[in-house]
């Protein structure tokens, strides 16, 4: 979305609700990340650097546009983990997202594009060297 663009909820009775899309962007991104195969999602080197130092920044690897009629679409950027069922995760990622938006804004997104950057293999223990030598050839 443009910078400073806003998005209005529903006129209630005592006034106007007005959402900023970062908060929407946080929204998806925490959804996405709780679900089971997503390793993380793809950042810039700012919020990258800024995960390192201990702050998380759940609005990474979400973008959000909307169209002429004021039609949401988020697009999602993420990594998952290696031997999921691809489709699955991003169906299941699809279900929760346009589920946490519409329970926490009232808004209903267009569309929810995800888009698989990366598979992440899972990390192998550390050989211990120790174990391949015996103490008897040490001579």
């Amino acid at each position: 979305m443009a910078e400073g663009e806003k998005v209005t909820l529903d006129s209630a009775e005592l006034g106007n609700i007005v959402v900023a899309p970062e908060v929407i962007e946080v929204i998806i991104g925490i959804a996405a990340s709780k679900i089971k195969g997503v390793y993380g999602m793809r950042g810039t080197f700012a919020s990258n650097v800024a995960e390192r130092l201990g702050r998380k920044d759940y609005d990474k690897g979400i973008y959000l546009s909307n169209d002429e009629n004021s039609d949401l679409t988020a697009d999602i950027y993420t990594y998952l983990d290696y031997g999921v069922t691809v489709p699955k995760v991003a169906i299941d990622m699809q279900e929760k997202v346009k589920q946490q938006v519409l329970f926490m804004t009232g808004l209903s997104l267009k569309e929810i594009n995800i888009h698989v950057v990366g598979v992440i293999p899972e990390k192998l223990p550390k050989v211990d060297t120790s174990d391949l030598f015996d103490d008897e050839d040490k001579g």
